[in-house]
């Protein structure tokens, strides 16, 4: 009977021992991902710094023909370097290699959004974007802890983005106006909110350990397209 005991004991100490561990490389993942997008935003915070007080930049992309087409060519190169990223997530160090270029070109496009913007209204679009990014990710931490589950509202999600850019292309060959601009970017912040819900919950739940680059890609893609929504709305 001593002996059973023994066995018995033994087995609840290495499953206790499996279930600590599991727990402490899950938290070191996670640690990982956030390192990783504080890294990325710094950086497009300083890129994107250099493009707004470099005025002929914006200039050149904002007022002539060939800076329009420069950056629609930038927009498309951003979508296809996110082939390879995704394609070599897992493979170091072409993932940290993708994930730079990826960076430099979304800063890029954040520092021109910002380039015809009054400095106070990117100040405030800064501080607000934090504040919902931060509340949004404490939440949903808490929220998982007591068994929450916000994976069904990747479908909706994923509808929502769609209806949002085809609205997007149907906009610039038909203006909305100030007041429809004004709906546009208050619905695109929702559909970003719920989407920073989401993938945190996956970043807890359901990425496995090697996908912390495009973990870190998808809460990075919500955080910058929610203050590029929150900045237009502010603009108007």
């Amino acid at each position: 009977m001593g002996k059973t005991n023994d066995i018995e004991s033994g087995g609840s100490e290495s499953m206790y021992s499996l279930m600590y561990s599991t727990a402490q490389s899950r938290w070191h993942f996670i640690r990982k991902v956030y390192a990783i997008i504080a890294i990325q935003l710094l950086a497009t915070a300083v890129v994107a710094a250099f493009v707004v007080t470099h005025q002929p930049i914006a200039h050149f992309f904002g007022d002539t023909w060939g800076g329009l087409a420069c950056y629609i060519v930038l927009a498309f190169v951003t979508l296809i370097v996110m082939c390879p990223l995704y394609a070599y997530r897992n493979r170091h160090p072409l993932n940290y290699l993708f994930l730079g270029i990826f960076t430099i070109l979304m800063a890029i496009s954040v520092g021109l959004s910002c380039s015809y913007t009054n400095g106070k209204i990117i100040l405030e679009a800064v501080i607000l974007t934090a504040a919902v990014v931060i509340s949004l990710t404490l939440y949903t931490f808490w929220a998982v802890s007591r068994g929450h589950d916000f994976s069904f509202l990747g479908p909706f999600l994923f509808g929502s983005l769609n209806v949002l850019l085809v609205f997007g292309i149907i906009q610039i060959f038909f203006p909305f106006g100030p007041t429809g601009d004004m709906i546009y970017g208050c619905v695109g912040a929702l559909i970003f909110c719920g989407y920073i819900i989401y993938d945190t919950d996956n970043l807890i739940e359901r990425f496995n350990y090697d996908e912390y680059i495009w973990a870190a890609v998808a809460l990075y893609l919500d955080i910058i397209n929610l203050f590029l929504q929150l900045l237009s709305v502010l603009r108007r």
